[in-house]
């Protein structure tokens, strides 16, 4: 197998999508994704909540555009990471399992050294990238940031509650109810180097944000990619001393109070630079709300389920993007369109063209960005594992199989024949199956699944690998 390096040299030699023009950061945008753990489309206000103050993110909005129909590609962690990273479903690059849903410290494997990164497409455009923050790509030294695209990295290999065997503290919820960092052992990593174990977590959001800042304002004269994806809202909870007891919602408001500061931070050093107007800013999470961990979780809203599961709950998240001078301000979209779609969107901005020897499910959503027209993606495709659980096609959705989120039964699969039938737009809630009436939109539906398959080739676990020695 070539390595990635050989191969993005092929990529460039083969004309297959990757250029090795040097832009400079006159001519090139700067792009940065801020990606939350475990946040659900209730969760901002400016998405309805009524307790949880989040003003810069508001104001992102304002000055931009909200999304109200935008998904993840999966509704937990590393498959979700992964499809945001290359612009792939995760049945396509091995990065999920019906086994093990995501990656753990036992793990021995992660995103495969095939898979072209985002951050790996950009630098070859010239750009100057960074990570700061929640991986769980792979905590193994040939899966983590800097061997995949990354200039520098800091942050967690993977979530924010494991690594609980050797730690102190109560086991099982009691330890969540009144968390230390003491009582998980989770690392942070430097580049390729643990710097700090425990990780001190009551300062590892503005500790992520003092990295992304000093970042942009050390970039030199290139452009610059930073991915900045948030440990938290992911439990067991934590926030800095100057955000204790300030949220109506307690201490899950104080988390995402925090993480909307640091939004604040990011926008701010960016009109302190004077280079706003050639930034855009992009802001998500990966899956909806953990609810099982009932206060200490968010809300998906109106919509069902959380984390987990591939109802609304699970995969719809909010999605606001930030551009001034290029994003007209104010415009609230119903266009469909996912994280996948960033990976394509940003790589066209930056003068890159994308590899075309893989499938790669991202659309270039930038007419949405722009206001000049519609959405290029009509179809979603809602997969637990390897299982096509539904398919969105238009403002239908279709379930073929559910499962509930993290709570007790989750472990039981339900077939539907024929499948369930949703109107997501009267529907959000998906309440009114409405098979029995509209028998031609399943048959459009299996139609779009068959074509779906007909080139699909499941690519072997990695999250199946065990960590060798274990």
């Amino acid at each position: 197998m070539l390595n990635r390096f050989l191969m993005l040299q092929v990529f460039v030699v083969l004309g297959l999508g990757m250029s090795t023009q040097s832009i400079s950061a006159e001519d090139s945008p700067n792009f940065i994704i801020i990606y939350a753990d475990d946040l659900g489309y209730g969760d901002l206000s400016c998405y309805g909540n009524p307790t949880i103050r989040t003003p810069h993110l508001d104001q992102m909005a304002d000055e931009g555009i909200r999304f109200t129909q935008f998904y993840s590609a999966s509704s937990v962690c590393t498959p979700s990471r992964a499809a945001l990273m290359t612009g792939r479903l995760p049945v396509r690059s091995g990065m999920c399992s019906d086994k093990r849903r995501v990656l753990f410290p036992d793990s021995g494997g992660g995103i495969p050294e095939e898979e072209v990164t985002l951050a790996e497409a950009l630098r070859e455009q010239g750009y100057k990238t960074a990570c700061f923050g929640k991986w769980h790509l792979g905590h193994l030294p040939q899966f983590l940031p800097v061997n995949n695209g990354f200039d520098t990295y800091f942050g967690i290999p993977y979530s924010n509650d494991m690594d609980r065997e050797n730690s102190e503290g109560p086991k099982g919820r009691a330890a969540f109810l009144n968390p230390k960092s003491e009582y998980w052992n989770v690392p942070i990593i430097k580049d390729l180097e643990v710097v700090e174990r425990p990780a001190d977590q009551t300062t590892i959001t503005r500790r992520y944000t003092e990295h992304a800042v000093e970042f942009i304002k050390d970039r030199g004269d290139q452009p610059f990619f930073i991915y900045l994806p948030h440990s938290l809202p992911h439990v067991p909870l934590f926030r800095g001393e100057e955000f204790e007891d300030v949220s109506a919602r307690g201490l899950y408001g104080d988390v995402i109070e925090e993480i909307d500061w640091s939004v604040g931070q990011i926008l701010d050093t960016l009109r302190a630079e004077g280079i706003d107007k050639n930034t855009c800013v992009f802001f998500s999470s990966d899956n909806g709300p953990w609810l099982t961990y009932d206060e200490h979780g968010g809300t998906a809203g109106l919509l069902k389920e959380g984390k987990g599961a591939t109802w609304e709950g699970g995969m719809r998240e909010p999605g606001i993007a930030w551009w001034p001078g290029k994003i007209p301000a104010g415009q609230v979209t119903l266009e469909l369109a996912s994280t996948m779609d960033l990976y394509t969107t940003f790589i066209e901005l930056s003068g890159g063209t994308i590899p075309q020897d893989r499938v790669v499910d991202g659309l270039n959503i930038s007419p949405v960005l722009f206001g000049e027209g519609p959405s290029p993606r009509d179809t979603m495709f809602y997969y637990r594992g390897t299982e096509l659980m539904a398919v969105r096609s238009g403002p239908w959705k279709a379930h073929f199989f559910t499962q509930t989120s993290y709570v007790k039964g989750s472990n039981v699969r339900n077939e539907h024949d024929p499948p369930l039938l949703y109107h997501l737009d009267h529907d959000p809630s998906e309440r009114f199956n409405l098979n029995e009436k509209h028998p031609e939109v399943l048959k459009s539906i299996l139609d779009v699944v068959a074509k779906h398959r007909a080139d699909l080739v499941v690519a072997e676990s990695q999250l199946e690998i065990p960590l060798q020695g274990k």
